[in-house]
């Protein structure tokens, strides 16, 4: 016989409360004392309890959150943008969090998203932690990440792009150009994506037979600043790289800096390769050679399958990964002459 599914009638004589003490804690009230609130959500998540996810897209008051660990960059635009054009035309409010740098929402962040009721949560390059997931579900709030932070757990509706084959078709197109000492200012070593286009990078190495040197790989962060730094530093080393391939464009503008202040000139003394194709690649002198991320286009997709989430339906994949490919501009060139 199957479980009975779990009320919140039933919720209240377990804890010892009233039912409203029970739909207070659900809907994110503050006039519950913490001590019984931490009570009913023990007992919530214990049942899995699942407040139904159907929800009607035609009601005022329509929100949808955007979650992302910094949005003070051109790329965090480029998301903005994305889920802006889905949920503009749906007449549907957009609530930016910006978590300052951190990959996971502080606990005050669900405390006030529960109280704010969104049709559902774009998360990007974020995850959260099994009892902030425990706690959206039981709200019957759905959500989707967009770039992974790490490995999702089952059942978690994930956009992403193909990071692996980023960083393949980058490397590939520098060592064409006959580079061997091919260095990389990578993103954090503990993000997926980030990873994901190191190793691209290490394949398009291991295909054609080239020794990679440690020395001249390096992990940041995706802005300007971790370029700059990490690039300078590859720069300044006594045998330095014929070309870099950055992980974000950012951290090519950071390069291209670092590169000028050593009165390198690009691409005849440093071929240059960036990552995500943002608007202000190809005004830049060269215009940047970059991979192509598609963005806005993850950030829309996100959104509706948020959308279908909350009215109940069932998307017709859990994880969607979009391609990505080259744009050949003017930052990469022979391999200088000895």
């Amino acid at each position: 016989m199957a479980a009975e599914r779990p009320t919140i009638a039933m919720i209240a004589r377990e804890v010892g409360v009233s039912v409203p003490t029970v739909s207070k804690v659900l809907n994110g009230r503050t006039d519950v004392a913490p001590a019984t609130r931490a009570r009913v959500e023990e007992v919530l998540a214990r049942h899995q309890y699942r407040k139904p996810t159907a929800r009607s897209l035609t009601r005022s008051g329509r929100l949808i959150e955007l979650v992302i660990h910094e949005a003070d960059t051109i790329w965090a635009m480029e998301l903005i943008k994305g889920v802006e054009r889905v949920a503009g035309p749906a007449r549907i409010g957009v609530v930016l969090s910006e978590l300052g740098g951190s990959h996971r929402p502080r606990q005050e962040w669900i405390d006030d998203v529960m109280a704010r009721r969104p049709l559902g949560v774009v998360f990007v390059l974020s995850e959260l932690d099994g009892r902030q997931r425990e706690q959206l579900a039981s709200r019957g709030i759905p959500y989707v990440v967009v770039d992974t932070q790490g490995e999702i757990p089952r059942g978690v509706h994930t956009v992403g792009s193909n990071n692996w084959n980023g960083g393949l078709i980058a490397t590939r197109h520098l060592i064409a150009l006959g580079h061997r000492r091919i260095g990389v200012v990578a993103g954090p070593r503990d993000i997926l994506c980030s990873r994901a286009r190191v190793d691209g990078y290490r394949s398009a190495h291991d295909e054609a037979g080239i020794q990679l040197d440690p020395a001249i790989a390096r992990w940041g962060n995706f802005r300007s600043e971790a370029g700059y730094e990490h690039g300078g530093a590859l720069l300044d080393l006594p045998e330095r790289p014929t070309a870099i391939f950055a992980g974000s464009d950012l951290q090519a503008l950071g390069v291209v800096r670092a590169a000028q202040e050593r009165g390198l000139r690009i691409p005849e003394d440093l071929s240059l390769v960036g990552y995500d194709n943002l608007p202000i690649t190809e005004w830049l002198n060269p215009p940047l050679t970059t991979v192509t991320q598609p963005l806005q286009e993850m950030a829309g997709l996100a959104t509706r399958l948020v959308l279908e989430l909350a009215q109940g339906e069932t998307p017709s994949s859990t994880h969607v990964e979009l391609g990505t490919e080259l744009v050949v501009r003017g930052s990469t060139g022979p391999v200088p002459a000895a």
